[in-house]
C-alpha cells in the first residue's frame, strides 16, 4: 500500500475538504475494504492493545486507523453529548428485502456495470439503512460500526445546523437579509461582517480562506487546530479556539457572487444560531430536533478546548437515528407524532439555492445542482436531496421513491467526487428498484 502524506490525511478527514471539486486528481493506492477492516486488523483490541495496534491522538487520522476511529470519536477527542430525552423510541418497521444487493448500475463515466452489494465494499461502507415508506428494508453494518454505537458524521453535521438555522428564520427570530456583524459584534472586522446571513446558509461569502491540503501556509492547518482535531505543533501561536480563528478569516472577492464550499462558514452560523438563542448548538440539537425525534442513542458532537461544537463536522450519531431525521426531511418535517421542522422549512430546501451560483464551483457529480440551507439539492427526477460528508458520509432523500438512505463510510480518500460514481448511480437504481415493485 502506498504511503499517503499523514498531513494531507489528518485534514481529509476533518470534514473540511468534503466536496473540493479537484480533490479526485490524485488516487492512491489503498487496501480494499476487506484488507483493512480494523477488526481483521486487530485495531485496538486486546487489554491493553499492543503498542502497534493502539488507535490514539496522534495517528487517528491515518488511514487503515480512520476505519476504527470514526466509529470511536469520543475515545479520541473533546466531545459535549446530545441527549435523545426522555420518550419511547420511535419504531421504524421492518420489511427487509432480498432482491437490492443485486441491483445492477453503471458507475458514472464507467462502461462495466456494478451491483449494490458490490458498491458497499468499493466505497468502504461502515453502515447503510434504506427505509422506504418509512420502513427498513435493508440494512448492513461492517469494520468497527455496529447498531450499538455512533459514528462521525463529517459535514453531514451542516445540514442539521442549516436546518436549525432555517427554523429560526421561519420563526421570524433570525432575519437572512442581515449582516452577519449585527449578530455577533466581535466577527465584524472580520471578512463574514458584512456578508448577510443567507449567504453564510447558502455558503457564497467571499472570503479569504484556503482548503489547498497541498499548501503547508494554508488556513485550514490553523482552523483544524484550533478546533482541537488536529495535534498542535511545538511552538504553535495560533487561534486556540473555534471563534478565535473566525475573527481571523478577511474578505476576498464580493459576497453572493458564487457558491463555494467553505467550512469556516457553518461554524459562523453556528455562532449566530447560539447568540439568537442564547444556548450551545449542542443544547439547540437537543431540544430542537433530537430529543423530539424519538431517537435510539444519544448523539454527541466534538468541542474545542472552550467547550465550543465543531458545527462543520463534529456530529457523531447511530445510523438508524440519522436514517429518522431523514425520514422526518421526507415527511414535510413531521415524525414521531409532532411536527418537529416546519413543512415550510423542508419545502425550501428541496426548492434549492441559485444554480447559476453554484455552477460556477465546478461540480462534475452534481450538475444543475444546488445548495439551500447547508443541504445539498441534486434537482433530478426525483426531487433528491442531500446531506453530504467525507469519507462516504450521507442521508439521501429521494421524495418520489419515498425512500430515505442513511450510510456512514470510512473510504480512505475524503472528497465525495472519489464516492459519487458509485454512489449516486446506485441509490438511483435502488429507488426505481424500489418504485417498480410498488408498481406490481
Amino acid at each position: 500500500m502506498r504511503a499517503f502524506p499523514i498531513r494531507c490525511l489528518a485534514l481529509l478527514s476533518l470534514g473540511l475538504l468534503s466536496h473540493h471539486p479537484a480533490m479526485a486528481a490524485s488516487t492512491p493506492t489503498f487496501a480494499d475494504a476487506k484488507a483493512s477492516d480494523p477488526i481483521t486488523l486487530g485495531l485496538m483490541q486486546g487489554t491493553p492493545p499492543p503498542a502497534d495496534k493502539q488507535v490514539n491522538f496522534a495517528n487517528y487520522l491515518q488511514f487503515p486507523n480512520t476505519r476504527w476511529a470514526f466509529s470511536h470519536q469520543r475515545e479520541l477527542v473533546p466531545t459535549a453529548n446530545i441527549a435523545r430525552g426522555q420518550g419511547a423510541v420511535s419504531e421504524l418497521p421492518r420489511a427487509e428485502r432480498s432482491d437490492l444487493d443485486g441491483v445492477q448500475f453503471t458507475p458514472l463515466g464507467g462502461t462495466q456495470p456494478m451491483t449494490w452489494g458490490q458498491s458497499l465494499a468499493a466505497n468502504y461502507t461502515d453502515g447503510i439503512v434504506v427505509l422506504h415508506r418509512g420502513k427498513v428494508v435493508y440494512e448492513r453494518y461492517f469494520g468497527a460500526l455496529g447498531a450499538q454505537g455512533q459514528h462521525m458524521a463529517m459535514s453531514v453535521t451542516k445540514s442539521f445546523v442549516g436546518t436549525l438555522a432555517a427554523m429560526l428564520v421561519d420563526e421570524g427570530r433570525l432575519n437572512p437579509a442581515a449582516e452577519v456583524a449585527s449578530y455577533v459584534p466581535e466577527l465584524k472586522d472580520s471578512g463574514f461582517g458584512h456578508a448577510t446571513v443567507r449567504q453564510v446558509m447558502d455558503m457564497t461569502t467571499g472570503i479569504h480562506y484556503s482548503e489547498n491540503y497541498a499548501d503547508p501556509k494554508a488556513e485550514i492547518w490553523e482552523y483544524a487546530r484550533a478546533g482541537h482535531v488536529l495535534p498542535r505543533p511545538a511552538g504553535y501561536n495560533g487561534a486556540k479556539t473555534l471563534y478565535e480563528f473566525l475573527q481571523k478569516v478577511q474578505a476576498e472577492g464580493a459576497h453572493g457572487d458564487a457558491f463555494a464550499y467553505k467550512t469556516v462558514n457553518t461554524d459562523v452560523l453556528s455562532w449566530i444560531i447560539q447568540r439568537v438563542t442564547g444556548q450551545s448548538i449542542m443544547a439547540n440539537l437537543q431540544e430542537r430536533i433530537w430529543s423530539k425525534l424519538g431517537a435510539e442513542q444519544d448523539a454527541y458532537m466534538a468541542v474545542d478546548e472552550s467547550g465550543t461544537g465543531f458545527a462543520g463536522g463534529g456530529l457523531n450519531l447511530s445510523l438508524r437515528d440519522m436514517a429518522r431525521f431523514g425520514e422526518m426531511l421526507r415527511l414535510d418535517g413531521r415524525f414521531n407524532g409532532q411536527q418537529i421542522v416546519p413543512a415550510a422549512v423542508v419545502a425550501d430546501i428541496r426548492n434549492g439555492g441559485d444554480k447559476p451560483a453554484f455552477a460556477k464551483a465546478g461540480y462534475t457529480t452534481l450538475p444543475g445542482g444546488s445548495y439551500r440551507n447547508m443541504w445539498w439539492v441534486l434537482h433530478n427526477a426525483d426531487g433528491a436531496y442531500s446531506a453530504r460528508g467525507i469519507h462516504g458520509q450521507a442521508i439521501y432523500i429521494d421524495p418520489k421513491a419515498e425512500m430515505v438512505i442513511a450510510r456512514f463510510a470510512s473510504h480512505p480518500l475524503a472528497a465525495n467526487a472519489n464516492l459519487d460514481p458509485t454512489s449516486l448511480p446506485a441509490y438511483e437504481a435502488v429507488a426505481k428498484q424500489l418504485m417498480a415493485s410498488d408498481a406490481r
